[in-house]
């Protein structure tokens, strides 16, 4: 046979609410913070990960072609007559 106890009744749902309550703040404390991180990243003009990439992509390839010209300019220096090739004193 069980007592139901009507103080522990209520101390148990005091208790199950206090943890409702606590979970509660913690979501609303993480997204403020959040919120809060966010609003100063923005601030401070900080880029974002996806523009990072996008530059950096674009200076790669920026560098391959200039190798590649690079190459090619090589070969065709070596192509010309030595007459025409222009002088490399420097005017002083």
């Amino acid at each position: 046979m069980q007592i139901r106890n009507k103080f522990l009744d209520d101390i148990s749902q005091v208790m199950t609410n206090a943890m409702g309550l606590a979970q509660g703040a913690k979501v609303e404390a993480k997204t403020a913070m959040k919120s809060l991180v966010d609003r100063w990243i923005a601030d401070r003009n900080f880029v974002t990960r996806e523009e990072f990439d996008a530059v950096r992509a674009v200076a790669l390839k920026a560098r391959e072609e200039n190798v590649a010209l690079k190459k090619r300019l090589t070969l065709l220096e070596k192509k010309l007559p030595e007459a025409t090739k222009p002088s490399k004193k420097k005017n002083t």
